[in-house]
């Protein structure tokens, strides 16, 4: 089989944030230290509807777990390419319930909730996907180009280099 498929900078940075991305949460989800919360909850809803609205524990354990799984749907429909939002459900469902299952494993707890928002995490990135792929559909095609996507992430990265050094105390 002789395929000669392009490698397109952009892309190829795609994929590499993929996997730091898949890591880092892997990292961060299955982490025991600090943790002082062991058990086991069967009960939708039980945990979400503790947090006041606003309040730090709400953003932090509510709007925490929609966004930390908003990449893992975009980054699902990206290489899945679903032609509805069943795949990207089901898969999201399945890795948020291991990893709560890990969790448990390792002296933290299990959270039905954390699964819900997790899933619903995974569906908004799933449909930023899908607006995003829209709105570049309609752009003239000079905008559509890979190209002018791998200027722009080549201008991103230098911008992140850059950012990095000055932080560090390299630039002035």
């Amino acid at each position: 089989m002789n395929h000669h498929e392009k490698n397109i900078f952009y892309k190829e940075v795609f994929n590499i944030l993929a996997v730091l991305y898949i890591l880092l949460l892997f990292e961060l989800l299955t982490n025991s230290e600090g943790s002082i919360t062991h058990g086991f909850n069967i009960i939708p809803f039980s945990e979400i509807t503790r947090y006041t609205f606003g309040s730090k524990l709400f953003m932090l354990n509510v709007i925490g777990n929609i966004l930390i799984f908003m990449p893992f749907g975009f980054f699902v429909a990206d290489y899945v390419k679903p032609k509805s939002i069943l795949p990207v459900t089901l898969i999201s469902c399945i890795v948020s319930s291991t990893v709560e299952f890990i969790q448990l494993n390792i002296g933290r707890s299990f959270d039905i909730d954390d699964v819900i928002l997790n899933v619903l995490g995974s569906i908004l990135g799933y449909l930023l996907y899908i607006a995003l792929e829209a709105i570049k559909k309609h752009l003239p095609k000079i905008f559509q180009k890979d190209g002018l996507y791998n200027l722009i992430c080549l201008i991103i990265i230098i911008a992140l280099i850059f950012y990095l050094l000055k932080l560090m105390g390299v630039l002035v």
